[in-house]
This record gives structure tokens, sequence and C-alpha cells, in this order.
């Protein structure tokens, strides 16, 4: 039976400390302030339980709370030692619940931002991003760096290791460096899955092994008319977006990840910003008859986002392996998407009559002669959309004869 009474408990207003029996006292402030605690030794050391205060903890209550802390320490087990190993157990499951909520995608962008000062070449930083947007986003953006496996890095990677080895490389270490600037900051533990030596060189083969792979391979040009009536005739986004991509010489990333707002159809125009090209810069794209029906035809197919292919995912566009696997359906293994791009380029060298510059300009390769630079400062736009306009003819006609003075004659 305990020494103090519930009327007792309530009535005490003298600071001190009031015994109720085995370990449970009631200590009272100078404030006035009455707090319950269960004093007790275990294991050589004298320590002091805080049972809440009064009159939130009443005395019935206390005595309860009391003698289950007596039962756990009959059993060897520390309350306070169990308090503490309890926070620290809620602070990591919070801690790991705001890791969650922190995707793969922000901490490379926070990684880009926190380097880009440090980069000596201005470019740099664009192609980080250019290259994580288009082969790791797709698969582990929407991830937090925790939930991130070594067999979502297999398929980033394999899909793109035999045949653009370099570019698979880059991809490969700069996931790792994001995934190692995660674990810094606590958002991941344990292994670097995109780690190289002793992880991913026992599941992929050697850079040096594959880097002699072909080029790009392309289509021979007068197959194309043939080629784009067989896609024309397919259903699916990815046959789509595969006639886009060839009908603007445009690559693939720039086409997939395509937004509706970078398209001018007042002016005819596309406009891809300088963070998703290649070379850093902004490119524009003349949009000739035939595009602008396939845009109006994807518009009846547009749902509320914001990109021509959206993906599966609500928010990301189409996979960058979705037109890869529409070759693959067509049986055209032997072929690339980015070799319609060589396509282009030996039509508009072989079959037309514009200069090198002109084609040049048109796949925004970049001039790399300083002088040669210095005299097309002008992107050769008009020029352009009258190339891209018989581009466009060929590409969807069966015979074609350029109206062009100069232009080769050909029929396919």
């Amino acid at each position: 039976m305990g020494r103090l009474t519930a009327k007792l408990v309530e009535s005490l207003a003298s600071a001190g400390t009031y015994e109720d029996g085995d370990g449970l006292r009631l200590v009272v402030k100078a404030s006035g302030r009455k707090s319950w605690v269960l004093r007790y030794q275990l294991n050589g050391k004298r320590r002091e339980a805080g049972l809440g205060s009064f009159p939130a903890v009443g005395l019935k209550d206390a005595r309860i709370a009391a003698g289950a802390l007596r039962g756990k320490i009959h059993a060897g087990i520390d309350p306070l030692d169990e308090r503490h190993r309890q926070k620290e157990e809620s602070r990591e499951s919070l801690k790991h619940d705001a890791a969650k909520k922190i995707t793969f995608s922000a901490v490379a962008n926070d990684y880009i931002n926190a380097h880009r000062a440090g980069w000596k070449n201005a470019k740099h930083a664009q192609q980080w991003n250019n290259t994580l947007t288009t082969y790791a986003f797709p698969v582990i953006g929407d991830l937090s760096p925790a939930e991130i496996e070594t067999r979502h890095i297999l398929e980033i990677l394999q899909a793109i290791w035999s045949t653009k080895p370099e570019t698979a490389s880059r991809v490969r270490n700069r996931i790792e460096l994001v995934l190692d600037s995660a674990k810094a900051r606590d958002l991941r533990s344990g292994e670097n899955p995109a780690r190289w030596r002793g992880h991913l060189d026992k599941l992929l083969p050697k850079r040096s092994k594959v880097a002699t792979v072909r080029h790009h391979s392309a289509l021979p040009w007068q197959e194309l008319p043939a080629f784009m009536a067989e896609i024309s005739g397919r259903e699916g986004l990815a046959f789509r977006a595969m006639e886009l991509t060839i009908l603007t010489a445009a690559r693939t990333s720039e086409v997939l990840n395509a937004r509706w707002d970078e398209f001018d159809l007042i002016n005819n125009t596309w406009t891809i910003p300088a963070e998703r090209m290649k070379a850093g810069k902004a490119h524009r794209i003349p949009l000739v008859t035939e595009v602008i029906a396939l845009i109006n035809r994807l518009r009846l197919l547009a749902n509320s986002g914001p990109f021509l292919f959206p993906g599966e995912r609500q928010g990301r566009p189409l996979s960058n392996m979705s037109m890869l696997m529409g070759l693959r359906r067509m049986n055209r293994e032997d072929l690339t998407m980015h070799g319609f791009r060589s396509c282009f380029r030996d039509w508009a060298a072989e079959a037309t009559a514009y200069p090198r510059e002109v084609a040049e300009h048109a796949l925004a390769h970049v001039v790399s002669n300083s002088t040669e630079a210095a005299y097309f400062r002008s992107d050769l736009f008009a020029k352009r959309r009258a190339l891209m306009d018989e581009w466009a003819i060929f590409a969807t006609q069966t015979t074609y004869q350029t109206s062009t003075p100069g232009s080769q004659l050909f029929e396919t």
C-alpha cells in the first residue's frame, strides 16, 4: 500500500520530494509543478525515470506505470536505455521517411548546382543534365536514392552499354557520384549500386571490349520512303516519335522530351531550349507541312501532360527504349534511330545542292573550326526550312522530284 493519497497529492504545495514507496516519488518544484519519478538501481547504477506530470498523470496511473517499469527492471531491462533506443529508432524512421521524399533527380540537380562553379568547362553542367535526363531519370528519377538498386542501374546501362560505350560509362560514373553525394547527406546507406570496381565489372563487359563497336547503323537514304510508309501504318506513340525524329533530323532525346510549349504553330517553329541540347545552345527547327500534320495528329491523342510523347509513368515522357523497341518489332535490329541523322546527312550531300553548312545546322552540329564559325553566326533558318521541306517530301513520297534548281533528280 502506498504512502500517498490522491487528496494529499493534490494538496501538496511545498517544494520537496514525497515518497510513495518502492522507488515511486512525487517531486514538487518551487514553481508548484509536480512530477512523478521512479528511482531504481540496476547493474550497480542508481537512476531515475520520469513518469509524467501531475495532474495529467494521477496517483493511480503513476503506480501502474511504475509497476510496469519495475517488471522490466526485474527482467534486466533498463527503462531509460530502452526509451533512448526507441527515440533513436523514431528519429531514424522520421529521417528515412523524409529521405524517401527526396528523389534522385532532385539530388542530381543539387549535385550539379553545387559543382557548377568548380567545373572549368561551362558546358559540363549541361552535359551532366542532358545525359542524366536522357538515360537515368526515366528509370530512377522519381525514386529516392535509398530505393535505387543494382537492377535499376543495369536497366539504364544495358540499353546503351554496347552501342554507346563512352556515353554509358559517363552515365554510370555520374550516377555513382550522385549516389555518393546522397550517402554523404544520409539519404542512403550501404554499397553504391553504380560502383564499377568489384561490382558492375562482374556484371558488364569492360568498356575496352565494346569500344570498337560499329557506328550507328543508318538506312540507305534511297530506302527511306518505303521505311516511312511502313511505320506510318503502325499504331503507337513510339512510331509517331520515330516519324518526328526522322522528319526533323533531331536526336531521340530531343524528341522524347519534347514539350508542347516548345512548339509555335503560328510561326511553324519548334525551339528546343539550351538545357536539352547536346551543345548547350537553343536550337530552332522549322516545322514543314508534314510535321505540322503529325503534330496535329498528336494533339488529338494528347493528355493533359506537358510532353508530346507521354510515358506510362505520370509526368514522364516515353522511355528512351521505346523507339528501339519499335525497330525490333519491325525486325530492323540492323538500324538505330540515331542512324537516321546520318541518312539525312547522306541524302542532303548526295541528292541536293544545299551547302554543307545548311545540313550541319539542321543537325545542330557545332562548327569546330573557329574561322568557319565566325562566318556563320546565323542559323541559316530560311535555307533550312527549304531543305527540311524537301526532306519531308522525299521521306513521305515514293517518287520524289526536287523543285530546287541545281538539285539532282532521282526516283526510288
